[in-house]
């Protein structure tokens, strides 16, 4: 019998192989696996994990997870850009609710890679 893994809200496979290993302290190979480890954190609303992968220039000083009410729905990657060995864009649309009533989020995202690690530093939204 074979025990089948909880999959990752990122839509790409199963949470301990994928999203789960940032969360753990695995630094991402690229923008897109943070921006996916990003989106998974708002859905398990990991406060802590997103303010370290926040570049220290643009982070803010809480999100106040716990007040949110957002449920995320789902991920869908649209392009990743690296621009250099340390720059890079992910542009995506995460759909979701809030009380009832669905909404999406089309933005191009902006990372930068210091230090071995990479970091989310803005985004700017599409439509």
């Amino acid at each position: 019998m074979t025990t089948k893994l909880p999959p990752c809200p990122c839509g790409s496979g199963d949470y301990a192989s994928c999203c789960g290993r940032c969360h753990d302290g695995v630094p991402a190979a690229d923008a897109e696996t943070l921006m996916r480890s990003r989106y998974s954190a708002y859905v398990l609303k990991l406060e802590t994990y997103l303010l370290a992968t926040w570049h220290p220039g643009t982070r803010p000083a809480a999100l106040d997870l716990a007040a949110n009410h957002t449920k995320w729905l789902g991920l869908e990657v649209k392009k990743h850009l690296p621009e250099s060995a340390g720059r890079a864009t992910v542009e995506f649309v995460a759909r979701y609710k809030i009380g009832g009533r669905a909404g999406r989020l089309h933005e191009v995202s902006r990372f930068v890679r210091e230090n071995d690690r990479w970091f989310y530093v803005d985004g700017e939204f599409v439509g």
